[in-house]
């Protein structure tokens, strides 16, 4: 008998189970070829698919359908519409057809498309994603779905997803053939961690910087902040308790296996991991988990905080990108197994992990370059902006002895924790972790941890997907030359070993955060793209534009538009927050700061009329006339760079990167000096221990 957990998991998703259940066998059955083998569906079985689909979801309380895409934004968009028709007679119908389950016409004027549409060409098209569930939202059906304008550019997230998974399975389908192995498909799998932070309400309320930048723009730090590690699975407050149990029951009915919930390191902040699922799902799945974090946190009077940065002083939030590669018949292409110096088919897929990740570092920084992500890499538990790779000492000793020609003195026996003999042995893992490292072999997949918390993965998983297919596709294409496509253990040892000591320079186990690490980075040819513009200004660099051609993931159209469009949303960012703080500052600060120090000077004139005097106080108040000046001054000068902008999207990138930022945190200096200064009950907003430590 299945308990109340199993009964909620899914309900609210069209999953094989629901299908089964209301399609016919041989309409079953087409459905499912087409889900596993990329075979278009014939009209008649669309429109079978739909009435069953929409049965379903009316049996569920749905009265809306809606094709659920993903945009350039980064965020999640729908157009919904009512399954109600009229039926001539004067009566309603519910109705839903195969070409309104396949296709859709949202308007794409207003989307981001980097110069690959004009403002009046609106005409676009959402195409369904049958490989990823229809589910339930808030009583409207939402289909998974692609994003194309009129002409067929690409406008959205999931559609070089999908490509990239595509060209990532045939690669390593004709690799694992050269090995002796048929398999019919290989997936990428992915498992996303997802940090957040959660404030009061009431808090959040108060300030217009978390309500429009996600961030607090100015906040002096609190006398605590995480450096006695007492947070760090912590108990859980019962307020928070509650949410995530209702998170945990609204992501579950969606069919997404949150598995793992925990206190993060710094105050109010926590994380939410699920389950591996294929690349698609996993992202489909993580804007879900983005979403229901944030509403279900405002029906508990809490705020969910997805920025990356949303503290200046403490751990920022990430979303590492646990990345694997498994067969249609459920084994792992990475698992060392006992002995790595001896499983060919582990090396020679770990050796292309490798030259992707070395060839193609410009383009996972990309894939994780957003302005508030700048702000987080590079401390506080979030790696460099170097991209490197630990994978730990046994394998590095394998790695060291492949590229010298040497025997591996590899550990036979598993080492086991000394502990009390009263406690069982436990095995020790063959490698540490390395919070410093970008991108880690953890053992049997990849953690790659630069995404930052509010980032689509589907852009980091396009470039990993596409840059691991690239280095399995030059090794098919050489092993296939040898031995008639029967090659010789010897010969794919021969590639492993020559690839191994190309890429070396990559390999790093050390600690990511030493100056000693950036001198030796820079030695080794490795890129240091310490900002969003620096990182976008190489995605159109020739070999990054033949990858994405060569495998089919964008035109060179396509890509210029992607970096356009990066440019733009960070020099926008950067421009919404300074006109915040600008804001701010005018508005609150500068006004309670100057009406506590009139308090001040109010006071001391009272007490010098009778004969009274304190240094501390006149000093007091002298130390606020002088912070307020800077305040003005700061102000003054953010705003006079503001309107010496460049028009040009590039060039204003650069420009916020090396002029407004440096402004900002000027301004925010003064506004935190007076903060100090000026009464708590004075300051206009909720400070950091308020906001903090209110949970």
């Amino acid at each position: 008998m299945k308990n109340r957990t199993e009964e909620l998991f899914g309900s609210m998703v069209f999953s094989d189970r629901e299908m089964k259940e209301y399609l016919p066998d041989h309409i079953f059955r087409a459905l499912s070829e087409t889900r596993r083998e990329g075979k278009a569906l014939e009209s008649d079985i669309a429109d079978a698919v739909a009435a069953a689909m929409k049965n379903w979801a009316v049996s569920r309380g749905a009265t809306h359908y809606t094709h659920w895409f993903q945009p350039m934004t980064g965020i999640t968009a729908e157009k919904h519409e009512a399954f109600l028709s009229p039926d001539g007679n004067g009566e309603a119908i519910m109705e839903f057809s195969g070409k309104e389950l396949i296709k859709g016409e949202p308007d794409a004027s207003s989307f981001p498309t980097g110069g690959l549409r004009s403002t009046f060409e609106a005409r676009g098209y959402t195409a369904w994603d049958p490989t990823s569930n229809a589910f339930i939202k808030e009583k409207t059906l939402c289909i998974p779905t692609t994003f194309c304008s009129y002409n067929g550019e690409v406008l959205d997230k999931k559609t070089p997803l999908l490509r990239s998974m595509d060209t990532l399975s045939r690669e390593a389908c004709r690799v694992l053939r050269l090995l002796g192995k048929e398999v019919k498909r290989v997936n990428a799998t992915v498992g996303c961690e997802q940090e957040y932070f959660l404030v009061s309400r009431e808090d959040y309320e108060k300030r217009i910087d978390l309500r429009i930048c996600g961030r607090t723009l100015f906040g002096a730090p609190a006398p605590k902040g995480q450096e006695l590690s007492d947070h760090y699975f912590g108990s859980l407050n019962p307020r928070v308790k509650a949410f995530m149990e209702d998170v945990d029951e609204e992501l579950w009915k969606l069919g997404i296996y949150a598995k793992t919930e925990h206190k993060e390191v710094a105050p109010c902040q926590h994380e939410l991991a699920p389950v591996f699922e294929v690349s698609n799902i996993a992202a489909d799945q993580n804007q879900l988990v983005m979403e229901v974090l944030k509403k279900t946190a405002a029906r508990h009077d809490l705020a969910c905080l997805l920025h990356e940065k949303p503290f200046e002083g403490i751990n920022g939030s990430g979303k590492h990108n646990n990345w694997a590669l498994s067969t249609d018949t459920g084994e792992n292409l990475l698992k060392p197994g006992p002995e790595p110096s001896e499983n060919l088919q582990f090396l020679l897929f770990f050796t292309a992990v490798v030259r992707a990740v070395d060839e193609f570092q410009d383009l996972l920084r990309v894939s994780v370059a957003t302005a508030g992500n700048d702000h987080r890499l590079g401390g506080h538990e979030a790696p460099p902006a170097i991209v490197s790779m630990f994978i730990g000492d046994d394998l590095m000793r394998v790695v060291e002895a492949l590229i010298s020609g040497k025997n591996c003195q590899e550990r036979k026996e598993r080492e086991t924790l000394n502990m009390p003999d009263i406690l069982p042995d436990i095995p020790k893992d063959r490698s540490d972790r390395n919070r410093t490292s970008p991108f880690a072999f953890t053992g049997n997949k990849f953690e790659f941890r630069m995404p930052g918390s509010m980032l689509n993965v589907s852009c980091t998983n396009v470039m990993l997907n596409t840059a691991v297919a690239e280095s399995l596709r030059a090794y098919a294409n050489r092993l296939e030359k040898a031995g008639d496509g029967h090659p010789e253990r010897e010969e794919i040892l021969r590639l492993i070993r020559n690839e191994l000591k190309t890429h070396r320079r990559i390999l790093f186990n050390g600690n990511g955060y030493s100056e000693a690490w950036v001198k030796e980075a820079e030695k080794r040819g490795l890129l240091n793209l310490t900002s969003t513009p620096e990182a976008y200004a190489r995605y159109t660099d020739e070999k990054n534009l033949k990858l994405f051609r060569a495998h089919g993931i964008y035109t060179e159209e396509e890509v210029r538009a992607r970096q356009q469009v990066g440019f733009e949303e960070y020099e926008k960012t950067v421009r919404i927050e300074a006109e915040t703080m600008l804001q701010m500052s005018s508005r609150e600060i500068f006004p309670a700061a100057f009406s506590y120090s009139s308090e001040l000077a109010e006071g001391i004139g009272r007490k010098r009329k009778i004969g009274l005097r304190s240094w501390q106080e006149e000093e007091l108040a002298k130390k606020l006339t002088e912070g307020l000046e800077q305040l003005q001054e700061g102000s003054r000068s953010l705003d006079r760079l503001l309107k010496e902008a460049p028009v040009d999207a590039r060039e204003s990138a650069f420009y916020c990167r090396k002029k407004l930022l440096p402004a900002m945190e000027r301004l925010r200096g003064a506004a935190d000096r007076l903060e100090q200064m000026t009464a708590e009950k004075n300051w206009p907003f909720p400070n950091y221990t308020k906001l903090l430590f209110s949970l």
